[in-house]
């Protein structure tokens, strides 16, 4: 799961009556970054139907009148010509990482569906970092503000959505100086409070969307195995078979990294509540305390069975360098 950059960033104002120097006058500064700003909302702007660059510039003017004014033509191609081919070179990126990174939430839509939802979500959140990571980085939000775009799976792409942008901090996210089991033996649990790893993602799903993911990626993985052996026929392709969605579960995962592979680990519901506690600033005694409470299958009297693993749980934790010291206020 290798993240590729692009170095363009987002205009944080522009100018899209910019016109280039006067011939022979040497360019300011200010008449650079205004031409700069100028292509990049060109470049930037959405495509039109057929992937095509559109008609009109965003004040108005034709994109062929706009093009004209800071870019020459050549002897193949127009102005327009020129700056369509940066244009949609851009757009396909964007298209390609959010392919990349959710294959998932495509499954689950299909093909068709997915392409609407990506491209109304670039309209709406465009690149604004120097880094491919960051584009889904809004991607529940507005999930959460468009419904219609995911019914009648609307709880279970917003869980997916959760899930793989999980995936991408687990792929990257900061790692903090981990905790070692010798550093919490002596510690008291009443005054003990540990912080989480950055990249450490915990998620309570309506679905276990965890294994829908594997399957998913095993059949693409096979499909494209298939492809790369193929030897060119007359026989027509057979479209990719869709995955069914999974039935409805309460699942508990954790995403994280470890030896800088990505894995997800399922939790059993005390594990999530005491983890999800200590990252909240619990003390370790107040977050055991609260999922005794949460457990809802023991007599708030009794000591529950899964206390009595506490103990290798932390050690798996420790070993898997979940903890880090808490920063101090």
């Amino acid at each position: 799961m290798v993240k590729k950059t692009v170095k363009t960033r987002s205009a944080q104002r522009s100018s899209p009556s910019a016109s280039p120097p006067v011939s022979g006058r040497r360019q300011t500064e200010a008449e650079l970054r205004d031409l700069q700003r100028l292509a990049f909302a060109c470049i930037s702007q959405p495509l039109g139907p057929g992937n095509a660059t559109l008609t009109h510039f965003r004040d108005g003017r034709t994109m062929q009148e706009v093009a004209a004014g800071f870019i020459k033509p050549n002897d193949r191609l127009t102005s327009l010509d020129r700056i369509a081919i940066y244009n949609r070179q851009y757009w396909f990126r964007l298209m390609d990482c959010l392919w990349d990174d959710y294959p998932g939430l495509r499954a689950l839509l299909g093909l068709r569906r997915f392409e609407k939802l990506r491209i109304a979500y670039l309209i709406e959140h465009p690149s604004k970092s120097f880094t491919m990571r960051n584009l889904g980085n809004h991607l529940v939000d507005f999930l959460e503000k468009h419904p219609e775009l995911t019914a009648p799976l609307e709880t279970m792409c917003l869980d997916m959505a959760r899930f793989e942008w999980a995936q991408v901090v687990g792929f990257d996210g900061q790692e903090k100086k981990p905790l070692t089991v010798d550093d919490l033996l002596g510690q008291d649990p009443a005054m003990l409070r540990l912080s989480l790893q950055p990249y450490l993602t915990l998620l309570e799903m309506d679905y276990p969307l965890d294994d829908f993911v594997i399957a998913v990626k095993k059949r693409d993985a096979s499909m494209r195995s298939e492809a790369s052996n193929a030897v060119e026929t007359d026989r027509v392709e057979k479209k990719p078979r869709r995955s069914r969605p999974p039935k409805a579960g309460k699942t508990f995962v954790a995403v994280h990294r470890h030896q800088n592979d990505l894995y997800y680990k399922r939790l059993e519901k005390p594990q999530y509540q005491i983890l999800k506690a200590l990252g909240e600033g619990e003390t370790l005694t107040d977050a055991c305390a609260a999922a005794i409470v949460g457990d809802g299958e023991t007599d708030s009297s009794e000591n529950p069975p899964w206390l009595f693993n506490l103990q290798t749980w932390f050690r798996s934790w420790a070993e898997l360098g979940w903890f880090c010291r808490r920063d101090k206020a």
